[in-house]
């Protein structure tokens, strides 16, 4: 065989390959439009069977909102709903109840200040009068003659008959101290010295 007819028969077989090359190419190709295309041409139908009647409108196949699913959300929902309310409720109830307690306190509060500077003005007249009364007690005494006041004085609680004495005038205690037993006046001396025993000398 010569050269040129090895090259001719080379050349023929490499197109005979690509030729077997193509039709497979073109083969697959085919096939696989029709694998797409049938479902594609199926769906089409699908919706054109479900056209409105004259006017070739499509209409969409869509689940209704009573399905099981759904009816389970909005119940879910609903229950939800139902428990904020009730707890909105009663906090509303409980922030009442405090509002009307405060109320309540402030106005205790309120009461009990009063109260106690009716005390305040109640206790400071007792004072006054009581001082008033002291202070009027202790002019009678010193008015007295020192003997009769002597007599009451020997009567009286030592503690009671030094604070007497202390608010008189010097001569006048002296007069009562003078006719006083010497175991009053010694008594009635020790509790004056007491009272002063703690005075600052400076």
């Amino acid at each position: 065989m010569t050269k040129a007819t090895k090259s001719n028969a080379a050349r023929n077989v490499k197109r005979g390959t690509l030729m077997l090359l193509a039709f497979f190419l073109v083969g697959s190709a085919i096939l696989r439009i029709g694998l797409e295309a049938g479902p594609a041409i199926a769906r089409e139908v699908a919706d054109m069977g479900h056209d409105d009647k004259g006017n070739g409108a499509h209409t969409a196949v869509v689940a209704g909102p009573d399905s099981a699913e759904l009816q389970t959300m909005l119940a879910a929902f609903k229950e939800r709903e139902e428990r904020l309310a009730t707890r909105e409720a009663e906090l509303e109830d409980r922030m009442k109840a405090l509002e009307i307690a405060d109320n309540a306190i402030e106005q205790k509060l309120a009461d009990l200040k009063k109260a106690e500077d009716d005390l305040l003005s109640t206790l400071a007249l007792a004072d006054g009068a009581a001082e008033t009364d002291v202070g009027t007690l202790t002019a009678v005494y010193e008015q007295m003659k020192p003997k009769d006041a002597a007599a009451l004085f020997e009567e009286m609680d030592p503690t009671f008959a030094a604070g007497f004495l202390a608010r008189m005038r010097p001569e006048a205690a002296a007069g009562v101290m003078a006719g006083l037993s010497p175991e009053a006046a010694y008594t009635i001396s020790v509790v004056l010295a007491g009272r002063n025993g703690n005075v600052p000398r400076e």
